[in-house]
């Protein structure tokens, strides 16, 4: 009991010595910063540890350079756009998209997200037309097969995918599998096993060097790719595992966005697998042309953009930003968690308080109750400013979509989250089509007629016991 003072002490200075860090060093948004001297203020030691697991900040390792990016072509394109778009030679196929220039040219420069105007574009919003199309096309690989996923499970869905990999790469086609670490952890040795014993490569994301602890815990690859013999490209909110058919009791039906993409856009996706695995395994891919034999089959207009903790710039949510300021008729939203930050709540308040038409869709039940308690916390500002939100009940929502006016959308991995902007790895596509825009809003409608909406009235008839957890979780929210 002598030393109890001199330990409360030492555990002070270090409080003191983390905040500082936090406060000075780290540069963190205030809402993070406040957020984490609670955390340290309240359980001292348990936060000092927390903090090193969930709370150090990425932004100034420089995972994927430059150099890397020049080895694959991109920096000559990029360059090469961006002057002619900057002297206005840039030739548009659509004139109907040249009003969005702007658009592009932020993922442009904020991103190296090259834009391409030749691509076809099938939609799936049901996991088991999207895995019949992708085994379909895997079984007809004669080069690659790139998959990357945030989860993979060894059950029904992803025995079936690894039989056709096993059997593709005893055929001689190349196999490389990426998984992110922690999203598949419970991911069966026997899945790398059988694809290795076959010939294939599969690699981990930020995988944990000391069993059972990962300090990169909270930076996760939450991209989902797939290209297949540099041709055919997906996109989009599925990982691999039977709940995504439906199957799982806990959520029933399980509604996703997805995409199959042809076209120049496809070649942007294998880049961006490429630098994924490239900072994954030991085993570098190097630039080959057949990693890029994608041809024009189409004129839809995409850009492919990613954003991650390594990274100064929130590239996805600024696009998001920029297209909710450009809305004129109506901003439409699907995701599974609604947590928006200062800067995008204040543009969706700009855009309904405007008499813009802001649409948001969330699911019914939680699949994580902290974040779906901090979601209908954020749900009752977007209602005071005249936003329709809408509950979906046919099952689980976990669709990342935005559409603007019929004529710009989004789909991919990112969610509206703190998580999704600042921590984890995400790609998205930015489409400028008015044909997918139109599929995009039929698809939101039909939801709709799936859905209940949250009124302003029925929001405030809330029990004290939801709006204390909604409370609780909002202040938690920077860092869930």
């Amino acid at each position: 009991m002598v030393f109890m003072p001199y330990l409360v002490a030492i555990i002070m200075i270090v409080n003191i010595a983390l905040a500082f860090t936090i406060i000075f060093l780290e540069r963190k948004d205030a809402q993070s910063t406040w957020a984490w001297l609670m955390v340290l203020l309240f359980i001292p030691i348990a936060g000092f540890i927390l903090y090193l697991i969930f709370g150090r900040n990425i932004s100034k390792q420089r995972i994927f350079t430059w150099d890397t990016k020049s080895r694959l072509g991109v920096k000559k394109s990029v360059e090469a756009q961006l002057t002619a778009l900057e002297e206005n030679r840039f030739v548009f196929k659509n004139p109907a998209i040249v009003a969005y220039k702007d658009l592009y040219f932020l993922h442009l420069r904020n991103d190296d997200a090259i834009f391409t105007q030749d691509n076809h574009v099938e939609i799936f919003t049901d996991g088991k037309e999207k895995f019949t199309a992708l085994i379909d096309d895997i079984e007809k690989a004669t080069d690659h097969i790139h998959l990357l996923y945030y989860i993979i499970r060894y059950d029904q869905l992803g025995k079936r995918i690894a039989d056709c990999l096993v059997k593709k790469a005893k055929a001689g086609v190349e196999v490389r599998v990426l998984y992110d670490d922690m999203g598949s952890r419970r991911l069966s040795r026997k899945f790398v096993k059988r694809i290795r014993r076959a010939g294939g490569q599969v690699e981990a994301f930020f995988p944990s060097k000391i069993p059972k602890v990962n300090f990169k815990l909270n930076y996760r690859n939450h991209r989902k790719l797939a290209i297949i013999d540099g041709q055919i490209g997906y996109i989009g909110g599925f990982n691999i595992g039977d709940e995504y058919l439906g199957k799982a009791k806990k959520f029933g039906y399980w509604r996703d966005t997805h995409l199959r993409v042809t076209g120049d856009a496809v070649k942007n996706m294998q880049t961006r697998f490429i630098l994924d695995w490239n900072q994954a395994s030991r085993n570098d891919i190097l630039y080959d042309k057949r990693y890029y034999a994608a041809e024009p089959n189409g004129d839809v207009g995409i850009q492919i953009v990613s954003s991650g903790p390594d990274s100064d710039w929130e590239q996805i949510k600024n696009g998001y930003i920029k297209m909710i300021l450009s809305a004129k008729h109506y901003v439409y939203i699907q995701t599974p968690y609604f947590i928006p930050d200062e800067s995008l709540r204040d543009a969706l308040r700009i855009a309904a308080l405007s008499g813009v038409n802001v649409r948001i869709m969330i699911p019914n039940k939680p699949d994580h109750p902290f974040v779906y308690w901090a979601t209908l916390s954020y749900i009752g500002d977007l209602l005071n400013a005249g936003a329709e939100v809408f509950i979906y009940q046919h099952g689980f929502l976990h669709a990342k979509m935005i559409i603007v006016d019929g004529e710009i959308s989004s789909v991919g991995t990112a969610n509206i989250d703190v998580r999704s902007f600042r921590l984890n790895f995400e790609v998205n596509a930015f489409l400028y089509d008015t044909g997918i825009a139109e599929k995009l809003v039929a698809a939101f409608e039909y939801d709709i007629s799936l859905s209940t909406q949250m009124t302003k009235k029925l929001y405030e008839k809330r029990s004290l016991g939801i709006r204390f957890k909604e409370s609780l979780s909002r202040l938690l929210s920077p860092i869930l």
